[in-house]
């Protein structure tokens, strides 16, 4: 059939727009040193894979990777007896976590996912000598290497006092001399300290005087599909009780949960639906071992995930250094992710956060997450284990150091059935033997040690103990602190153990380590009253309520800490050395050293 001129027109208008494009696309394809006919191909199969582009549905639901850490501690190398293993695992240390963060990133990444790096708390403070020797720095360079995004602050990122833990976030090297009491700051001066680049979160923290915070409540991340994810960063409430009084001194710490609850309306605002809180407060699961679930748990995590506002999608936990996993009802009677990773970067939270397209907030019931546990069979991080290999360099001669001779294979701080261990007695009697708080001619007759400051075991190496061994058991750099109590405040303050904040719905008492002292108490007894009445002896002669006794103890307790206000009570009190020099003396003197009988505690009626 012949073609009209209307026909001719047209043709040659497609034509040209052919023409006009393949032309295009050959300048751009002769540029490149291709050919006309390669541009040609190219430009179909761009206009084919828009078209199928076009057709293909839109997800329903974004997937978001969280991972997670908690209560790190500064072990960057793997911790030594019950605190390197999961379940007998081997686990734990920073070259192998750092290796399991990559991975576990890669895997995200191939199936098309975002991945954020959170910490719910305590990654410093309560170090071993690696990281603590050096003021936790080495930690922090650390973690800016394992990708850290965000953090809530621990209680025990308090240890050196807030002013400190200010420089963690902002860098800075401090003028405390090279190896002043076993720490020394910036030890390279060509590569001074540059703080973490991570951010510190802490909602509940305020100043006292300003009411402001003391970093920042919450950080907003924007991942690429423009979903936004506001994760609150907050520390236990009672923080102020379990740290040295000085630093948190012009501090104010509030209610976890109404502070939460108080920044919901803030985030949503800001059109944040989906909410993580990073909390630093957790719970006890019946059966510690199943690290994936929380079978029976209980603590204050029960109460806060119940009073937190059902906005709030998740919570990552920490503190207690407990492994859990599972969905716990919110106030709607909706299931809430609570998770928890143990402890010394033996486990990883790897959550994948859920996000309904449609609405923008997080579908839970499709949020999965996945406890895992950080093996040591993996190919170490390369620049984790070159950064530990350098502090170690630095550390060794501190560390190294042989203080003396055990004659056993190590000093255990397992308690027996009245809460008393052979360890604790060990550092009692350290304490009241150390010179340095005899003052005025008036010598200390008893010695008090909070279980909880008891970090680890005291190991050997065939019998010799080095003070990097005894450094991991008391890792504070307390001081010593000797003062007057009357029987009576010494009486209130045995009490204490088994009341007030260490009362029967607390986990467990807060049986302190004594030396000097001897007495019973009964559990089936009454909070009050559960010290046997008559039973107390001070050098083996009976307490009298009216007599004046100098005792010593270290400058946490002696602030009140760990729920033992009566310390405070107490008079005359004079700072003696650290706590670890008397440790590490006693050993020398005593050397050998074998342990004594746990007969200074009893059970009865």
């Amino acid at each position: 059939m012949a073609l009209t001129g209307r026909d001719k027109a047209r043709l040659g208008g497609r034509r040209a727009v052919g023409v006009l494009a393949a032309g295009t696309a050959a300048v751009l394809a002769l540029a490149a040193g291709g050919s006309v006919s390669q541009a040609a191909a190219t430009q179909t199969a761009k206009e084919s894979q828009t078209a199928v582009q076009a057709k293909k549905p839109k997800p329903t639901h974004t997937q978001i990777q969280l991972l997670s850490i908690n209560d790190f501690h500064g072990n960057l190398e793997p911790a030594t007896g019950s605190g390197g293993n999961i379940n007998g695992i081997p686990a734990g240390g920073a070259a192998y976590l750092a290796t399991y963060l990559k991975d576990l990133r890669a895997a995200a990444k191939a199936k098309g996912q975002d991945s954020v790096t959170v910490a719910a708390g305590d990654l410093i403070g309560a170090s071993p000598l690696l990281s603590a020797a050096f003021h936790d720095e080495p930690t922090i360079e650390a973690l800016n290497g394992m990708g850290l995004e965000a953090a809530s602050v621990g209680n025990h990122e308090f240890d050196e006092g807030w002013h400190e833990l200010l420089r963690m976030q902002t860098g800075g090297c401090l003028p405390d001399g090279d190896g002043q009491n076993n720490q020394n700051s910036c030890p390279d001066p060509a590569h001074p300290f540059t703080g973490a680049k991570f951010k510190y979160l802490s909602a509940n923290v305020f100043f006292t005087n300003t009411q402001k915070t003391l970093f920042a409540p919450y950080t907003i991340k924007t991942f690429a599909d423009g979903q936004k994810v506001g994760f609150i960063g907050m520390t236990l409430e009672n923080t102020p009780n379990i740290v040295t009084k000085s630093g948190v001194d012009g501090l104010t710490f509030k209610d976890e949960v109404e502070t939460a609850n108080a920044l919901v309306p803030e985030l949503k605002k800001k059109g944040v639906k989906s909410i993580v809180v990073l909390l630093h407060e957790g719970g006890f699961p019946a059966d510690p071992k199943a690290y994936n679930s929380c079978p029976g748990i209980s603590g204050p995590i029960v109460d806060i995930n119940a009073g937190l506002d059902p906005e709030i999608d998740a919570i990552l936990s920490g503190h207690t250094h407990q492994a859990y996993n599972c969905s716990l009802p919110d106030k709607a009677g909706k299931p809430r992710l609570v998770t928890s990773a143990s402890s010394f970067g033996r486990l990883v939270t790897d959550v994948r956060l859920s996000i309904d397209n449609a609405t923008g907030d997080v579908d839970r019931v499709n949020t999965l997450a996945n406890n895992q546990i950080v093996t040591q069979d993996v190919v170490q991080d390369r620049k984790t284990a070159d950064l530990i290999a350098k502090y170690k360099k630095l550390v060794a001669p501190i560390e190294t150091k042989v203080i003396g001779h055990i004659t056993t294979p190590s000093v255990v701080r397992t308690p027996d059935d009245s809460l008393e261990s052979p360890l604790g007695n060990l550092i009692a009697d350290a304490q009241l033997a150390d010179p340095s708080v005899v003052s005025g001619g008036k010598t200390p007759v008893a010695a008090f040690m909070n279980p909880g400051g008891i970090r680890a075991d005291l190991a050997s190496n065939n019998g010799e103990v080095t003070f990097g061994q005894a450094f991991t058991v008391q890792p504070f750099n307390n001081f010593l602190v000797s003062m007057d109590m009357t029987g009576a405040q010494i009486k209130t303050l045995l009490e204490q153990q088994f009341s007030g904040l260490n009362g029967p719905d607390a986990p467990k008492y807060k049986v302190l380590q004594v030396a000097g002292i001897t007495y019973t108490w009964n559990p089936a007894a009454a909070a009050g009253s559960k010290v046997v009445a008559g039973s107390i002896k001070i050098g083996g002669q009976p307490l009298v309520d009216g007599t004046s006794y100098r005792i010593v103890t270290n400058n946490f307790l002696s602030d009140g800490g760990d729920g033992f206000p009566a310390f405070t009570t107490a008079t005359n009190k004079v700072f003696g050395g650290l706590d670890i020099d008397a440790f590490a003396n006693y050993l020398t003197a005593h050397d050998p050293y074998t342990p004594v009988a746990t007969d200074r505690i009893s059970i009865g009626s």
